[in-house]
């Protein structure tokens, strides 16, 4: 995948053919040629490996602003480059509203994002409803190209031919989960396929049910064409990516269509938890630094976002390390050139660890050195502890691969198996599942960050909930999280500045979706706004 990245970060890889996607009629689905020549459809697929660019394109498309970089490099116009990539965005949206993270920028509408005060009219929500669907749409072309007709009236690699079918199981993946992703920030979305039509036209809003029901039949379809555990190249899907991101959708049934799937979600779990995919032997520390696709992390990711500090120079990780160094840290520490000053822990997300130092949870990744646990004011920097789990770092001592620190060569766990325990866990407390196995499963975790073990009478809903955070703080669980534990809004659980005040309030039901970006209402007037917005 690594070389994947390598033929992204050239000017062949243009995507031309998605000049005329149109999964909705908003501008800012567009994509912008990245040539002067101006390739026609046709002329792209010249060459042999055209298709394995478009599908590395679709993967890029989860860390990246774009093929370029700067000005006219991003894929989605009128969105600033820096703020537009897919896993930045989802950052955003799933931890900056929780008890876990909170950013001092002050820049547009995103302070509101650390007090749930956000609105229709917001910028970074809309960057995010434009994402899903323009990766969506990215997805919905490639399997356009890639039919019996048009693979054989094309020069394509014999073997990317011969691998075909499972390329185009992974597009179908990306793109039901882009879907999820909507559908789980926003609600009611449309469902657009390879069979609508190219171009100008209103694509309809479906309820949460048929949203659901769809994804959920595109993850069973797939099943029988992606290939095995951990068969495919590191950092391309598999049928545990897929099994995994089922059993999530179980895991949510509630949130999204008011029904309970535990049992579903049980048997989809089993599925990742039987695979080979493995609890690194690792630190804790080490699953998050430059050289995670090759220390022994890579075992445990079941489908991470890449990153290469030559060629994906924005985005996620390059985010999370580069913001979340503050002026009382070294950014050499952390193998960058700098940092940007923004990102700090919540003081609850600390005080669910025994101590903030990590020496009795090595998970705990503080800086507190000239920092107030108290966050007093988001706007002030000093205010929240630091947190030290992103790094540019190599577990052997070196740096990423970019000579001047710039970007980053950490790759992101979307799915990893330390969840899927976690997972099991939860399911086990709600009654689908073995309490001594779920015990066994959380210690393996807790044996790991050398923390102390826990026995049955430990596992209850509210352990798990805090152990999740402990486990998986800032990889974009959170939100979501909260959501499902009824702890996200209202008044059972209150964190500083929830509510716009220092010490928190409550906060209303409507606010556990997103609204509807105003931008995107104007551009296709048949969608309905959310309640309460």
């Amino acid at each position: 995948m690594k070389k994947m990245l390598d033929l992204l970060g050239k000017k062949t890889i243009l995507l031309l053919v998605i000049l005329a996607i149109g999964v909705s009629c908003t501008d800012d689905l567009d994509v912008t040629p990245q040539d002067d020549d101006d390739f026609t459809a046709e002329k792209f697929y010249e060459n042999p490996q055209a298709y394995r660019m478009f599908l590395a394109k679709l993967y890029l498309g989860l860390a990246k602003a774009g093929n370029g970089e700067g000005d006219g490099g991003e894929d989605l116009a009128g969105i600033r480059n820096d703020f537009s990539p897919y896993l930045r965005a989802f950052y955003t949206l799933q931890q900056l509203p929780t008890d876990e993270s909170v950013i001092a920028w002050q820049d547009g509408n995103l302070p509101s994002m650390n007090t749930q005060t956000w609105t229709s009219n917001n910028e970074f929500i809309y960057v995010m409803y434009s994402r899903t669907f323009y990766q969506m749409s990215l997805a919905n072309e490639f399997l356009r190209q890639s039919t019996p007709d048009k693979l054989g009236s094309r020069p394509v690699a014999p073997e990317i031919l011969s691998d075909m079918t499972s390329y185009r199981a992974e597009a179908r993946f990306l793109r039901a989960l882009s879907l999820y992703h909507a559908m789980d920030l926003f609600g009611k979305v449309p469902i657009v396929t390879e069979a609508d039509p190219i171009g100008f036209f209103y694509p309809q809003q479906k309820s949460t049910q048929e949203v659901f029901n769809f994804i959920e039949s595109e993850l069973i379809a797939i099943d029988a064409d992606l290939k095995p555990s951990q068969t495919n190249e590191y950092g391309r899907v598999d049928k545990v990516a897929a099994k995994m991101l089922l059993a999530k959708l179980y895991l949510n049934a509630q949130t999204y269509i008011g029904q309970t799937k535990y049992a579903e979600a049980s048997a989809a779990l089993q599925g990742v938890l039987n695979s080979s995919y493995q609890i690194a032997q690792i630190p804790y520390s080490h699953l998050f630094m430059a050289d995670n696709d090759v220390n022994g992390a890579q075992n445990e990711f079941i489908f991470p976002v890449r990153f290469d500090g030559q060629y994906t120079t924005s985005g996620g990780t390059n985010y999370l390390v580069h913001a979340s160094i503050l002026t009382t840290m070294n950014a050499s520490d952390f193998g960058v050139d700098g940092g940007w000053k923004g990102l700090r822990a919540r003081k609850e997300l600390v005080n669910k660890f025994p101590d903030p130092s990590g020496a009795a949870d090595n998970r705990a990744m503080f800086h507190s050195t000239g920092q107030t646990l108290d966050v007093i004011s988001v706007a002030a920097e000093g205010n929240g502890y630091g947190v030290t789990k992103w790094t540019n770092k190599k577990s052997t001592g070196g740096n990423g691969s970019n000579p001047s620190g710039a970007y980053v060569d950490t790759d992101f766990p979307m799915f990893r198996l330390a969840d899927a325990y976690l997972m099991y866990a939860e399911l086990a407390v709600r009654g689908q599942g073995s309490l001594p196995q779920a015990v066994t499963y959380v210690n393996k975790l807790r044996d790991r960050a050398n923390a102390a073990a826990v026995s049955q009478a430990d596992l209850t809903l509210d352990f798990v909930l805090a152990e999740r955070s402990r486990e998986l703080y800032w990889e974009c669980h959170r939100r979501q999280d909260l959501i499902r534990f009824g702890k996200f809004t209202g008044g059972s659980y209150i964190w500083q500045w929830k509510g716009n005040s220092m010490n928190g309030s409550a906060t209303a039901d409507h606010l556990k979706l997103f609204p509807i970006p105003d931008r995107a209402k104007a551009a296709n007037p048949t969608l309905e706004q959310n309640t309460g917005y």
